[in-house]
């Protein structure tokens, strides 16, 4: 699916009517998606109060069509949240409503809009549309907010009033939807980080807009989906050895961190890496060793912290010069006043492609211009709070930007940039970005990033290329979250539990 910015999206209804749709057309289907959702849930739950919250524009046009259609089913009241109907499509459908459906003005009704809300089954909210750029004037504040108190099925039309839609961000109040139902394409609101937790279970329907349009159309971003289906993981061939699928260098684990080595080190042999070596402290080595059964071991010199030393650098460089496909440099490296150097020394020096996690980021951050040194291509695994070292910011400043935070950084330095957390954001150096929609919160636990890294990095030294490896991974991660989850539930499933369930899921 494609993620659509409000301008554009406008730029679409304009150039279907240019090809003879009507906008009474396309709001006409758009209240009926809407009904035809809120029908289902009416039947299922056997409800029978329904509430329709109605703006000035276009969105309260929307709302009328779909209070015409469920009053042939149940009881239906609109609120008029401020003011009148004023765009001639919300006008013509609000004097369609039958007679049989109450009308409320919430300005000069504000009792009775309140023993409404109590009394509802089912909350509508067609307030505001994608064009909201602020926050919500003092009469919607207070219908939202009494409907967000309420009990009711709650369901948003387009957007959750409140919300802007091109950056996620809420200014204020906004409407808690249990279900958003969403026109054409998905909108930034609907795959970000705040929003995203204010739109329930969202929903994409055609209204009728011609497809030729939807193809041409500038899209903010895609679906990871959308990518997995035309660039299918490729089969082995049947003369497959284990030097044809790749050798993974992972530099990765220090003293108290070998867990990191461990599952990233098992995450990369599940997915199919033909050899993997595991650069590793000598302190750990019987740790690892005895977990990774089928890895190959470089036990390196340490520092008194238990870190990998710069002293051998050399060794690390002449694997990656003559044997290595890919390397993954970073879960559980630990930090110290060396590993900027070991890391950029690395970094600069290495002819193959790189994945660059956890310490591997953190050690670079107060140089990042290596980046730009490199030879071949970079993948980054950043969290949001490496996100905010590397742009010399705060977390929380990522996460209210994290599609131009990801874009913007990944097109200057001109690498992969994978910024983790729900609906983590791929952006990759050519400008395109790319938002993962499978995944939950059972997967928020620590050892989970380590696991996609080993999956990115194993895939890259089987021969595929940076966007190649960074969608599948984190595409198949999520799935690999979202099985555990059924089988344990979110609470109770651990990231071990994704490496077991890597062959079924690939």
């Amino acid at each position: 699916m494609i993620v659509v910015e409000s301008g554009e999206m406008k730029i679409m209804e304009r150039d279907a009517i240019r090809q003879g749709v009507s906008l009474s057309s396309l709001m006409e289907q758009a209240g009926a998606a809407v009904a035809e959702l809120a029908a289902k849930l009416i039947t299922q739950k056997k409800l029978k109060n329904i509430t329709v919250l109605c703006g000035k524009g276009n969105n309260g046009g929307d709302g009328f069509v779909i209070a015409r259609f469920l009053s042939l089913m149940c009881n239906v009241t609109v609120i008029i949240a401020s003011e009148n109907p004023e765009t001639d499509l919300a006008k013509l459908n609000f004097n369609l409503i039958p007679d049989k459906v109450n009308i409320l003005y919430h300005t000069s009704q504000r009792e009775e809009c309140a023993d409404v809300i109590i009394g509802s089954d089912m909350i509508i909210d067609a307030i505001y549309g994608i064009g909201f750029k602020d926050i919500l004037d003092p009469d919607s504040t207070e219908l939202v907010i009494r409907s967000n108190m309420s009990t009711a099925i709650k369901i948003a039309v387009d957007i959750p009033s409140g919300i802007i839609c091109n950056t996620g961000e809420i200014l204020g109040d906004c409407f808690h939807a249990d279900y958003t139902v969403t026109f054409t394409a998905l909108k930034p609101l609907h795959v970000l980080y705040p929003s995203m937790d204010y739109c329930g279970e969202v929903t994409v329907a055609k209204v009728g807009i011609p497809q030729n349009i939807v193809d041409m159309c500038t899209y903010a971003m895609k679906t990871t989906d959308e990518y997995i289906e035309k660039h299918p993981i490729k089969p082995l061939a049947k003369s497959a050895h284990k030097g044809t699928n790749g050798t993974l260098l992972s530099v990765c684990g220090s003293y108290g961190m070998s867990g990191a080595a461990v599952l990233s080190g098992m995450a990369a042999l599940r997915s199919g890496v033909g050899i993997l070596k595991s650069a590793i402290p000598k302190s750990i080595y019987p740790i690892v060793a005895g977990k990774l059964t089928e890895a190959v071991f470089l036990p390196l010199e340490e520092t008194e912290d238990g870190l990998i030393s710069i002293d051998d650098f050399d060794k690390l460089q002449m694997e990656i010069l003559n044997r290595a496909s890919a390397v993954l440099i970073g879960c559980g490296l630990g930090q110290n006043d060396d590993m900027g150097d070991l890391v950029s020394a690395l970094i600069t020096t290495s002819t193959k492609p790189v994945v660059l996690d956890a310490d591997g980021i953190n050690a670079i951050a107060a140089n990042i211009d290596v980046l730009r040194q490199s030879y071949a291509p970079i993948i980054l695994t950043p969290h949001p709070g490496e996100m905010a070292r590397l742009t010399s910011t705060d977390t929380q400043t990522v996460q209210k930007n994290r599609y131009s935070t990801a874009r913007n950084f990944a097109s200057e330095f001109g690498v992969t940039v994978v910024l983790k957390g729900a609906n983590t954001i791929i952006a990759l150096p050519d400008g395109n970005v790319y938002v993962n929609l499978t995944g939950n919160n059972g997967m928020a636990k620590g050892g989970s990033g380590d696991i996609l890294a080993g999956l990115m990095a194993s895939f890259l030294a089987q021969g595929m290329n940076y966007d190649e490896a960074a969608i599948n991974a984190v595409y198949y991660h999520g799935l690999l979250g979202d099985k555990c989850s059924e089988k344990f539930s979110s609470r109770t499933m651990l990231p071990s539990d994704m490496l077991d369930a890597i062959p079924e899921v690939l």
